[in-house]
């Protein structure tokens, strides 16, 4: 099992509050000494997301840079909402809701 779907629920007091982001992991051959990949399906405008294809660049995000093999998914996700309510990234402009890549 290499391909999973994950759910983040927007942080409340932020421009995501209410909103619902889907994300597409992918473990590679070397998980889990490597972080996965990860892909937002949902358009989302944040600093670590490509605003091309909705891939988020590991190097932006802490959890991913600093990878360490006992992370889990559930830790990639947590650790994006945290991303998301950061004062610089809990304002700012998002596409229509409902829109995907």
């Amino acid at each position: 099992m290499s391909d999973w779907n994950g759910t983040i629920l927007g942080p409340p007091h932020s421009v995501h509050e209410n909103r619902i982001y889907s994300v597409a992991i992918h473990c590679g051959p070397n998980y889990p000494d490597t972080p996965p990949e990860i892909k937002f399906t949902s358009k989302i405008n944040l600093p670590c997301v490509n605003p091309q294809n909705g891939k988020v660049d590991a190097s932006k995000l802490p959890c991913l840079a600093q990878w360490r093999r006992e992370f889990t998914m559930e830790t990639i996700l947590i650790e994006l909402r945290r991303y998301m309510a950061l004062p610089q990234n809990k304002k700012l402009p998002q596409p229509a809701e409902g829109a995907t890549f």
